[in-house]
């Protein structure tokens, strides 16, 4: 069994120097023995606080974690079991209140057995009170993070725990509806753990204890910090500037500086807004295209990465399929690495499902703010990978986050596992993430453009290429067996489907073409427009 720490010994691990301030709790009287009148409950809550110091199961207040100010609810798990009670519920609502009324994060750090059995379905309803403060707090574009203690069970997982937008889990941490005493008989007690419900989608990440202020802290400083992602309202009241925010040393470039070798291009360099550089050209080496799209609340897109591959332009269809397909050509975790000075990860749909190696989803650091990505990495994308990806373009959308996303992938997983797990419908997902996104989302396409499966991630009128990549409706193979013609042709089907990214360019259907930061890339005479 984990070591079970107190509220407060919790509240000391991740709290900066300066320490916890614990707000006051709300008052409210309790008719002897409670709602239900239950005998001996009033002598269990009085021994429950001697014995923990506590008066009620949740303590809450705010600090500074790693530098970012944020409200902290922790439970007291030795006071009956952490259960949540009216009382508990008061205070519950009351930072949540907190957190709205100064524009703060809010973290819980959960241990709860579930709802308290001695005020009946009065603390039954307490769920009902955390969901709609979860949900005017989400409505006002405050992040959300959980930290799943042992136990974590029962309503408070169902509603702090599995509600929040991060879930992050100690190890060995008891984790699931049903509590031990109430699962059915020869349950495996494996599927009850911190371990399965990250595997399962369900949480994020499974963080050591050790590790968990540092982790905390990155997560609140991409989310919510000074150089974090909610628009239009500076630092949160009372809180104080992030040390450490901009990139560290050999991690990128810092704003305000001319791009670092091998780093992606900075936001404050290139083009003129609303100019274009001539389809299918490079802008000059050591330059970004600007995008000219119309940004929500004075957001600024995501940077357009520079190319990591090679520098030419492809002389045929299949010349970039095979330059596409190339196992030396970088993948998804080179380019996120290249771009970004520090970056975390969501690992899961929240559905039962992940795609680790199909789709690579997360909030980075990059010259200064945060940007969320949603990256293909070059396989075939299973439908747990499309629904974490619609899952993040959705909170960055909420949270004022503008999003980057690579494309590169043969397709969608088509097998019959896929489909039974919804791949239509987690593939519309994404299509109606992006297209109701009010932030901006920035594409680019670095290897494999497979039919709809990369075309969902692709920003309508943002999407850029680069030079060793393809976007096709189809695989060219497939093609040419649609249209019943002998192998031999699949070459010159790929050059009638005008997949190169020259010719997407002039299909309209790409921006232009993006090459490496010291290597600009050559203008195609035999598609230059006038």
């Amino acid at each position: 069994m984990p070591e079970r720490l107190s509220a407060r010994e919790v509240l000391a691990l991740v709290a900066d120097a300066d320490g916890f301030r614990e707000l006051p709790a709300p008052a409210r009287e309790s008719r002897p023995d409670g709602p239900l009148r239950w005998q001996g409950y009033d002598a269990s809550r009085a021994r429950a606080a001697e014995r923990t110091g506590e008066q009620e199961s949740v303590v809450f207040g705010t600090a500074l974690v790693e530098g970012t100010r944020a409200v902290l609810i922790a439970f007291e798990f030795g006071f009956l079991g952490g259960s949540l009670g009216e009382r508990t519920g008061d205070r519950l609502e009351a930072a949540y209140g907190h957190a709205r009324e100064h524009r703060l994060p809010l973290v819980s750090l959960i241990a709860t057995g579930g709802s308290r059995m001695q005020e009946g379905m009065l603390a039954l309803t307490q769920l009902q009170r955390v969901a709609r403060q979860s949900a005017l707090t989400r409505e006002a574009g405050l992040p959300q993070i959980a930290v799943l203690r042992d136990p974590t069970t029962g309503g408070g997982w169902a509603t702090l725990g599995a509600g929040a937008d991060v879930v992050l889990a100690l190890p060995g941490a008891q984790v699931g509806f049903a509590g031990s005493r109430v699962r059915p008989p020869g349950a495996d007690p494996a599927a009850y753990t911190a371990e399965s419900q990250t595997a399962a989608g369900s949480a994020d990440a499974v963080v050591p204890a050790r590790e968990l202020k540092e982790t905390l802290g990155r997560w609140l400083r991409l989310l919510a910090g000074p150089a974090g992602a909610i628009p239009g309202t500076g630092p949160a009241p009372g809180s104080e500037p992030t040390p450490g925010t901009g990139s560290a040393p050999g991690t990128g470039p810092t704003q305000g500086t001319g791009p670092t070798q091998g780093t992606g291009p900075m936001a404050s360099t290139g083009l003129t807004r609303g100019t274009e550089p001539t389809p299918g050209t490079e802008p000059t080496a050591g330059t970004e295209p600007t995008p000219h799209t119309e940004t929500a609340a004075g957001i600024e897109p995501a940077p357009v990465p520079f190319a990591l591959g090679r520098a030419g332009l492809p002389g045929s269809g299949w010349e970039a399929v095979g330059r596409a397909r190339a196992s030396e050509r970088p993948r998804a975790r080179a380019y996120l690495d290249a771009y970004f000075g520090e970056r975390v990860l969501l690992g899961g749909d929240r559905c039962g499902g992940t795609d680790p190696d199909g789709m690579l989803c997360g909030f980075g650091e990059r010259d200064g703010r945060t940007v969320a990505y949603a990256a293909q990495t070059g396989t075939a994308t299973r439908p747990a990978g499309y629904r974490t990806a619609a899952r993040l373009i959705r909170l960055a959308d909420r949270l004022g986050v503008p999003v980057l996303t690579l494309v590169d992938t043969p397709g969608a997983a088509n097998d019959a596992e896929a489909e039974r797990q919804g791949a239509g419908a987690a593939i519309a997902e994404v299509f109606g993430a992006v297209a109701a996104a009010r932030v901006p989302v920035t594409t680019l396409v670095i290897g494999e453009g497979g039919s709809g499966g990369a075309l969902a991630l692709a920003a309508p009128g943002n999407t850029w290429a680069t030079p060793d990549s393809y976007f096709s409706v189809i695989a060219p193979e497939l093609a040419a067996a649609i249209l019943k013609r002998p192998p031999e042709a699949v070459e010159a089907t790929a050059d009638q489907l005008r997949i190169r990214p020259q010719d997407l360019v002039e299909l309209g259907v790409v921006r232009g073409v993006v090459g490496p930061a010291d290597h600009p890339v050559p203008e195609p005479p035999d598609h230059r427009r006038t």
